[in-house]
């Protein structure tokens, strides 16, 4: 049995996918929504899986002052919001690293540091793909920071950005997942007995067997890698993690590091933290699901959902394409223009990516419109949302229409924390 302990949990994504394994219990979670005295994501998660382990409360002072309450746990999963992680030097250094900004991320950090001899074997997290090209001034250095403290803490940390789209889900939605592994734990010693540790991430690991991918520039699958190999770049991640914060040199607004497949580890007798990275390219021949296939009924539609004549201008005019002035706050006048996007939204392909403002029945350029009957466009309701992000059918159930939308554009897809589950468990047994 694998225990799971959840931070940042929302309405409980990642435990959705693990639960489709009898092998994961979790064992821990927490949800907490600052500046704010309601509690829906965590209200939602207790209302579906109960209140036994769930803390609804700032992990930052769980840490602090309840830190006993986090049960030790086999595999430690979380989405945390993409921040600045930039490090602020200490004029004290017992007191340890300190975040600017990214203080979720460093939460993640402190619970690993405080376990000690204790911490979980494995960590599976979530973000948005652009972490590994921020800040836009620093390309890159968060993402260096991040894998950075991690093989400091011990661990083999590889990484992917996954379209559940490229890989047959109904949505186009891009995310790095990351997984780690640490010392001392099966899979740890099984990358570092394999002759090339690119053999890992091209070949046969946890996330290469669960959403394959090969090279850009040639196919990389079932090939032995040599270290020339022109397809693969090595760099290594020098310094402290406050030098990192600091550095112009290898983080600049131009340079962009990471590329969309890698794994880092630490190195010969100098213990330098050796990235190992290249672009690739989705190896998926399934069935290929499509937002038609997530629709309801119509007759169980609300009326709500459907547009009415008198807001039509206004959806079209937002959907369409735009080349006209607009002024700033502060007097600036600057052309603006954007091409359209499609209206009604394509019913035989994956939908477009679900963001937090898709709720309400406001017009906008960004929420899906569909259009099932002929001459009657309509919305999605808050069950095809979760059908896109692989939940089960009310999931959600509880709020306003408006804010279930919102969870769901925050939301990761189960079905990818399902696959990389199955494919962790495979490899834990080994």
């Amino acid at each position: 049995m694998i225990k799971v302990a959840e931070l940042f949990a929302g309405v409980g994504g990642f435990r959705a996918g693990l639960s489709k394994h009898k092998e994961y219990t979790i064992v821990w979670s927490n949800q907490w929504e600052p500046s704010t005295k309601s509690q829906p994501a965590s209200d939602i998660y207790t209302a579906k899986f109960g209140f036994a382990n769930h803390s609804n409360e700032d992990i930052a002072e769980v840490i602090q002052h309840n830190f006993d309450s986090i049960p030790d746990h086999d595999l430690l999963v979380g989405g945390f919001p993409c921040q600045d992680y930039s490090v602020a030097r200490t004029l004290n250094k017992a007191t340890g690293i300190k975040g600017a900004k990214g203080v979720l991320w460093w939460s993640i950090h402190a619970i690993l540091e405080k376990k000690k001899n204790k911490r979980p074997n494995y960590l599976m997290l979530e973000n948005v793909d652009r972490l590994l090209k921020s800040p836009t001034t620093q390309r890159g250095r968060d993402f260096a920071i991040m894998l950075s403290s991690l093989t400091d803490l011990g661990y083999i940390v590889e990484w992917r950005v996954i379209n559940a789209a490229d890989f047959g889900m109904p949505q186009r939605r891009k995310r790095v997942y990351i997984m780690a592994y640490k010392s001392g734990s099966p899979i740890y010693k099984h990358i570092n007995n394999l002759p090339n540790i690119e053999d890992w991430i091209t070949t046969n690991g946890v996330m290469q067997n669960a959403f394959p991918m090969g090279a850009i520039n040639g196919n990389l699958l079932n090939a032995q890698l040599s270290f020339d190999n022109q397809e693969m770049e090595r760099f290594d991640i020098t310094g402290s993690l406050e030098d990192i914060s600091e550095d112009r040199i290898n983080y600049t607004s131009q340079n962009r590091p990471f590329k969309n497949v890698g794994i880092i580890r630490k190195e010969g007798k100098e213990k330098n933290r050796i990235v190992s990275t290249y672009n690739a390219m989705p190896e998926y021949h399934g069935k290929a699901m499509s937002l038609g296939d997530v629709l309801q009924e119509e007759e169980d539609i609300s009326p709500d959902f459907y547009i009415t004549p008198s807001d039509m201008e206004r959806w079209l005019y937002l959907k369409g394409a735009k080349k006209e002035p607009r002024t700033t706050k502060a007097g600036f006048v600057y052309q603006y223009s954007e091409g359209p996007v499609a209206f009604p939204d394509s019913l035989d392909k994956p939908s477009r990516t679900i963001v937090t403002g898709e709720g309400g029945k406001s017009p906008s350029r960004f929420k899906h419109v569909v259009e099932v009957i002929p001459g009657k466009l309509r919305r999605l309701t808050p069950v095809e949302l979760e059908r896109l992000n692989g939940f089960e059918d009310n999931h959600t159930k509880g709020p306003t229409d408006a804010k279930r939308a919102f969870f769901m554009g925050n939301a990761l897809v189960v079905d990818i924390v399902e696959e990389l589950g199955k494919s962790l468990l495979n490899h834990h047994k080994k």
